[in-house]
Order: structure tokens, then sequence, then C-alpha cells
């Protein structure tokens, strides 16, 4: 019996992965696949290129990142129109997603010499005959494994600031959007024609496997918890460092002086957009309650007025196939233990869509609560004050954004919550301001994209003394006499003995 191809799910056809749309079943892309020895060449190969792509120095860099900048901002609407072709996601929001990624593009390129550059660091009086300097160093490659939900931004904020800070870049695309990532490995060889210095590798989850494997400097990993946690098994073999984005479960906390329209329009934004196949997107609410039922009439009503399609609309396809499974899961059981579809609900999951879905009265405990959703639903939950809000919001080993509205308490409940980000009247921004790090805490994982923190992850600190004149107080040396130590001795009563 011939197995019936579901939409969307890549398939390998002749040493070939095959992407399709998971709207129509359109084939989007056709690349070949590595294997583990294929791996192995790319690493290498990029290993000689990161060598001529560092001796460009930052500014030779710097042009060389803008000039691909420049070329992705001027087909941006052929790239958006493949992201949506590959991956489903309606094209307003993958332009929205490219624009997010050409700032990044644009940051990394200009701040990586001040913040990666040599420097002098001040000394202290024990080693006062010495000067400090500091610089980072590339690691040489770096590994990119990216994800398919935001197949350009994503990646992006990974590949960009480890090519700004001197680095060559081996990149596995997800195998549900291979073409949105050789498209963009393309683009660069366009701009930078000499060496391999950014290059692709496609197939599935053994393609990600041989790469953490194959000898790069540092991997970046993007995707799921579970996916994250084999990465550092096989990164550990060979004790090549991580860096790790995984999974989340947003919450936003809704305060009793919050502004509620705007509350509700952040809401649907964050949790509804791409389908709701965002990392930090909003999975759950928390509302006080003297304005939890006002906030939910908000927020039921205009996530009503959004239209589900495969062209135009607000809401596209659930790119993973196999998510259905999970979505629907979770809308079951929390129905099931008392909750309640104010929106939606079991009827709202329609292979490949799913409409939106807001379920209030859900159990702490149940899957739709403490499980990724990944798909355009949302739990909102009544709660006393945002004490207990917060206590719900952090109840999770999750710890990857967050958001707050209100005003007289909001900065010191997103200073409260357990997460590496919180946006404050706002969903999501965190992730567009680059210059601020991207990452999370606990199953979410660890290390940061973006900002100055994202740049020096890139980068092997590289600590640097020189001798400026002899020694007055002589340390390290055997030549010390015991008049030496016992000025050391004096000095270390008259410097560190004050307790202040």
């Amino acid at each position: 019996m011939t197995a019936v191809h579901v939409p969307g799910t890549p398939i390998i056809e002749d040493g070939r992965l095959v992407s399709t749309s998971p709207a129509t079943g359109a084939e989007a892309g056709r690349l070949p696949v590595a294997t583990a020895a294929d791996v192995r060449d790319a690493v290498e190969q990029a290993r000689a290129a990161g060598q001529w792509w560092a001796g460009l120095g930052f500014t030779g860099r710097r042009q060389r990142l803008l000039r691909w900048r420049g070329v992705l901002a001027g087909r941006i609407e052929e790239l958006a129109e493949l992201v949506h072709a590959e991956g489903g996601k309606p094209v307003a929001d993958a332009v929205v997603e490219i624009l997010t990624a050409l700032e990044h593009i644009d940051w990394a390129a200009r701040n990586a010499r001040r913040v990666l550059g040599p420097r002098r660091v001040r000394t202290r009086l024990i080693l006062a005959e010495f000067t400090g300097h500091l610089e980072y160093q590339p690691y040489g490659v770096v590994g990119v494994i990216g994800p398919w939900n935001y197949p350009v931004f994503t990646p992006i904020g990974s590949a960009a600031y480890a090519l700004a800070a001197g680095n060559a870049v081996v990149f596995k695309p997800s195998e549900y959007t291979p073409a949105v990532g050789q498209w963009l490995v393309d683009r660069f060889a366009e701009v930078v024609p000499e060496q391999p210095v950014l290059t692709a590798v496609h197939g599935l989850g053994e393609v990600g496997a041989a790469l953490c494997r194959a000898g790069v400097g540092k991997l970046a990993f993007t995707g799921s918890t579970a996916t994250a946690k084999k990465v550092m098994a096989a990164c550990a073999e060979t004790l090549t460092p991580v860096l790790l984005e995984a999974g989340g479960k947003d919450a936003m906390v809704v305060d009793a002086d919050a502004d509620l329209d705007a509350a509700a329009e952040a809401c649907v934004w964050g949790a509804l957009t791409n389908a709701g196949q965002t990392c930090i997107g909003i999975e759950r609410v928390y509302a006080v309650d003297p304005v939890y039922d006002a906030f939910l009439d908000k927020l039921v009503a205009k996530a009503g007025r959004l239209t589900v399609g495969p062209e135009g609309a607000d809401i596209g396809p659930i790119t993973m196939p196999a998510q259905l499974d999970i979505i629907r899961r979770h809308i079951d059981d929390a129905v099931a233990r008392g909750g309640r579809a104010v929106l939606g609900g079991p009827e709202a999951v329609r292979p490949p869509y799913v409409h939106p879905t807001v379920l209030v009265d859900v159990p702490e405990d149940s899957a739709a609560v403490r499980e990724e959703t990944f798909g355009p639903t949302l739990t909102v939950n009544r709660v006393r004050d945002v004490d207990e809000a917060v206590a719900r919001a952090n109840a999770l080993s999750y710890g990857l954004g967050g958001s707050v509205f209100g005003r007289k308490r909001a900065v010191a409940v997103a200073r409260r919550l357990r997460s590496g980000m919180a946006a404050i009247n706002s969903t999501l921004t965190f992730a567009g301001m680059s210059t601020l790090p991207f990452g999370g805490v606990g199953d979410s994982g660890f290390g940061r994209i973006h900002g100055e923190d994202g740049l020096r992850e890139f980068g092997r600190a590289k600590a640097i003394t020189r001798r400026r004149g002899p020694s007055l107080l002589p340390s390290m040396t055997f030549e010390r006499t015991p008049a030496d130590v016992a000025r050391l001795v004096k000095v270390a009563k008259l410097r560190y003995g004050r307790g202040r």
C-alpha cells in the first residue's frame, strides 16, 4: 500500500529533501540531503573560509553584512512569498519577520567592533605593573540549527551575530523550511562569493546530529526542549559549547489598572500571530478578578474577528502537520477537565487549520496550561491579585518570555517573572529590539542571542596581560624576599581589612 503524503510533511525522494506547502501540498523546494561525510566536509571548508573571513576584520565584515542586508531588503517581497509558500505563514507576517531580521543584521554588523574588539581593562593595585587587555576571538565555525516557525528571523539571530564576530557558519535549516534557508545562503553568496563563509546542509534530524559532531567551535540551536536535550548530549561528546533557545509557555499578567483595550489587542497578537506557532507566544493569561470579565469580553471580540485560510487571511495553516494532534489533545483535555471554550473549541481544529480558541476555567495541572501547545489557542484564568498571577506564571519549568499589562506595579511584576525577557504593556517586542539579549531559563534553554550578549556568545574571551614596569610588590616569583611578603601582608590588611 502506498503511503499518503500529508501536505507540509517533508519527504526524501532520490536523495533530495522535498518540502511542500501545508495548505496546498504544492512543492516549495527540493534540496540535496547531506550525509554525515558531507556535513564534515562542509565544516572543514568553512574552517578555511572562516580564517579568510576573520582576516577581513570588523570593517570588512561590516561592509559585506550590510550588503547582504541590502540584498534581502531589496527582495523582501520575494522572500516573503517563499516563506508563505513553504510554511504557510501569511505574507504580511512574513514581511514583519524579515524586517526584524534585517534590523538584527544591521545592528550586529555596526556594533561588533565596539563590543568584541580589543580594549584595555583597568588593573588593580596588586598587579599595578601590568596592563590588562581583553578581546573576543571567533570560534572559527559556528553550527546553527534553525526552526521552521520563523525560518528567517530566528536563524539570522544567530548567524548574523556569529558572522559579525568573525566566524564562518554552517546552517542546518528545519526540514520543513529548507528552501527559505537555502535562499538566505544563496543571497549571502552573492555578496561574499570568494569563500563558503555561510553554507547550508539539509536533511532530517540525523543531519543536525551530524553537525553537532562535525567539529564546529560552537553550536546554536533553536527548537523544542526535547530536541535541545539531544543536541546538548551530542555536543557533550566533544565538549562543544552550545547555545540553546528551546520551548516556552509564556504568560501575560493583566493587573487591575491595565488599559484593557490595549491588553486585549496585544494579547491577540502575542497569542495568535503565526497561528500561535511562536516560542515566545502568549499561551496563558492571568487577569485579576476586578478586570477579568471585561478583559475576556474584549479579547474574545478581537480574536473572533480574525480570518483563517490560505491566502490573505490573518491566520494560516499549522506548518507541521503532527502539531495538529497536540493542539487537539490540549483542547480536548481542557474541556474534559471542566474548562470552557468561549471561542473556538474542539471543532476549531480543521486540518490544516486551527481557528482561534480561547479557553477559560482550565485547571492549572492540565496539558493546555503546562505543556507548550504551539497553536492559536489561549487559556485565560481569573486570579485574586498579581501575587497569585506571578505564582502561577512561574509555576512551570519553562522561562522564556512574558508580558505584563498595568501601570503602578507593572515594572515590579515584570521583574518577578521567572523568564529571560518580559514586555510591559506590549507582547513579543523584546524580540525585535536588537539591543536586547534574547533567551530563556529553565526548560527554555540558556545562552543569549541578539544585543551585546548575543555578540559575545560567538566570541571566546581572550585575556592578555602585559608588563609595563618593575614590580613594586613582587608576588608571582620565587625571587620574592621575606620583606616582600611582609609588605604584601601589610598591603592586604590596609586595602582589604576594613570591611568596607
